[in-house]
């Protein structure tokens, strides 16, 4: 991690760029990395709801609790509020966000602090967290085992996420496990590297299904399948599988973790590193029918595959910088760049001496270059 101490106060504008919950977390986790007290103002400024949501107050708590921090102004609606950390602390941690917040967003807030909370590879920690698991407007759990957690060890920070029980809006009532080891910077590693995409090697295509009709996983995947195999994709390449799931409430999810080779991998034990992963998920919605929710995740897919030959897709771009800025640099190809991810950009070099670059190669494809 580029090593960088303030002890002056940052002050940050929660309305700058995009203006959402991103702001906080990313400055929560940068804050404890860095050891730099800081005040945040305007959060949420521009939503119909502005301050902090439940969610994000549960951000700022488990931060709190991890980094042993002072913490003034944070309550519900609370559009200002100041964070001092003092140091991370390995540990055992559970958070109840209370409602169907995010899960997945209050863990990734957690995440890179927790990385470097100890160079000792036995101190590893582990954060329960409470609430939703699959969200209209956060990466599900889904996402971050299929795409995020893969691309984390590229950059060697292991963890694990074990989805313990499901949870949908407006119920929640979901938990996820997290064992983070902490990341020690090898001097041999090779730098991260996504620029090329290769052969395509698999799509595999899940439906699930809580206390709902298991045909509604059967209808959603033929559907999708049926529409790849019409725009020309390799049916032996696909796979399918219908799930029930275990939680309270009911709901239904479909993902698409659509695979390529990067390069040619040089050893057997290298061929999960040779290869790339993206999720493209959704959750059912009541108007939607099966049909059209298969109809809708090939979509995604085809988009994906047809209109450009970047690796990493909207939301893995978003998610890349952070881990990227810490963990030495690196380049990737996008396919796009979102608000959200030049907001991220913004924020991450008010904290850390990094370099963070956006070249357009064609229309729907960008390079992205962290240099640390």
């Amino acid at each position: 991690m580029p090593t960088i101490t303030k002890n002056k106060t940052l002050k940050i504008d929660g309305s700058t760029g995009e203006g959402g919950g991103q702001i906080i977390r990313t400055a929560l986790s940068l804050s404890m990395l860095t050891g730099t007290p800081i005040e945040i103002i305007n959060i949420r400024a521009g939503r119909a709801k502005p301050g902090l949501m439940r969610q994000h107050l549960v951000c700022v708590q488990a931060s709190q609790a991890i980094s042993n921090a002072t913490v003034t102004g944070a309550h519900l609606g609370s559009t200002t509020f100041s964070f001092t950390p003092i140091a991370i602390k390995p540990g055992d941690y559970t958070f109840d966000i209370g409602s169907a917040g995010s899960t997945s967003l209050v863990l990734q807030t957690l995440l890179p602090a927790l990385f470097f909370a100890n160079v000792d590879e036995r101190a590893k920690s582990t954060v329960t967290i409470k609430g939703g698991t699959h969200n209209p407007l956060a990466p599900t759990t889904d996402f971050l085992t299929g795409a995020f957690v893969p691309a984390l060890a590229k950059l060697g920070m292991q963890v694990d996420i074990d989805l313990q029980q499901v949870g949908f809006a407006p119920i929640g009532g979901g938990e996820v496990k997290a064992t983070i080891t902490p990341f020690l910077r090898r001097a041999n590693t090779s730098p991260f590297e996504l620029t090329e995409r290769g052969e395509l090697v698999s799509i595999a295509l899940v439906a699930s299904v809580l206390n709902l009709e298991y045909d509604i996983c059967k209808r959603e995947l033929a559907s999708a399948q049926a529409s790849l195999i019409e725009s020309g994709i390799d049916s032996t390449l696909m796979t399918t599988r219908s799930n029930k799931i275990n939680g309270i409430g009911e709901g239904n999810t479909c993902y698409a973790q659509v695979t390529h080779k990067v390069g040619e991998p040089s050893t057997h034990e290298m061929q999960t590193h040779k290869q790339h992963h993206e999720m493209f998920t959704l959750l059912g919605e009541k108007r939607s029918s099966a049909e059209n929710m298969g109809s809708r995740l090939a979509g995604l897919v085809k988009r994906y595959l047809f209109t450009t030959d970047a690796l990493v897709d909207e939301y893995l771009t978003d998610q890349l910088l952070l881990p990227l800025a810490l963990s030495g640099g690196g380049e990737f190809s996008a396919r796009m760049i979102s608000g959200h991810t030049e907001t991220q950009a913004w924020l991450i070099e008010q904290f850390l001496p990094v370099e963070i670059t956006f070249n357009a190669i064609d229309d729907n494809k960008i390079l992205v270059k962290v240099i640390a």
